[in-house]
């Protein structure tokens, strides 16, 4: 997980070696991650699925203005299409402040229209490679409509009291996770990343705790 202040929660390079030597000394047979350091178990009061759905849940809890997410972007796409049969992938856009706020109205609205999965990448790019200006509702709509959505539809869903519900029972969800910063990932609602060296080993970890729980489901 990455501090909101998008601060890298890196471990220090003698932190680094002191791990490495640590994993050296434990059996082969060991976990890769510890509880209380790469991740951390919920308390069952925080304890929260996303939803209702059968299977066992991978939550990127992420935001368009966050660049770390936007460097982590590809890595999850890569991961979910990884991720074994029982398993689903999900976003859930985080508000920690105002400016925020437009980047979540604009990815219900998009998951409403059916373009979520589409332009996901694609906005992250625009912002932050291209540095095109993409911070207002009206800029983002401008974007979308760019990429083929109807402007007009886009703001009146993006607008909507059903967008503005939605963010208010997800901002809930987000802080009874305890989430800080993104990307952070939460896995079924028990499990919530915590200090990671790499955003690849976020993606590992997100995996190896999905693949646990599913076979413990099992």
């Amino acid at each position: 997980m990455f501090k909101r202040s998008t601060t890298l929660r890196l471990l220090s390079l003698l932190g680094g070696l002191l791990l490495a030597a640590a994993c050296t000394a434990q059996s082969s047979g060991s976990a890769p991650y510890t509880d209380g350091s790469e991740y951390v178990t919920l308390p069952a009061a925080q304890q929260q699925r996303y939803s209702a759905e059968g299977k066992v849940e991978v939550v990127e809890v992420f935001s368009y203005g966050c660049i770390h997410c936007a460097h982590f972007a590809p890595i999850a796409d890569q991961m979910r299409k990884q991720l074994p049969p029982g398993v689903v992938f999900k976003l859930v856009p985080a508000v920690f402040n105002d400016e925020w706020l437009p980047f979540a109205r604009a990815y219900y609205a998009a998951k409403q229209l059916g373009v979520a999965d589409k332009i996901h990448l694609a906005l992250f790019k625009a912002k932050f490679d291209d540095h095109y200006p993409i911070n207002t509702l009206d800029e983002l709509a401008d974007f979308y409509a760019r990429e083929g959505v109807n402007r007009a539809q886009f703001m009146k869903i993006a607008s909507s009291d059903e967008v503005t519900a939605q963010i208010k029972r997800d901002s809930a969800l987000v802080q009874k996770w305890g989430v800080e910063g993104t990307p952070t990932i939460v896995v079924d609602g028990k499990y919530r990343s915590a200090t990671v060296q790499s955003l690849d080993q976020l993606s590992a970890l997100a995996q190896w705790l999905a693949k646990r729980d599913l076979g413990a489901a099992k």
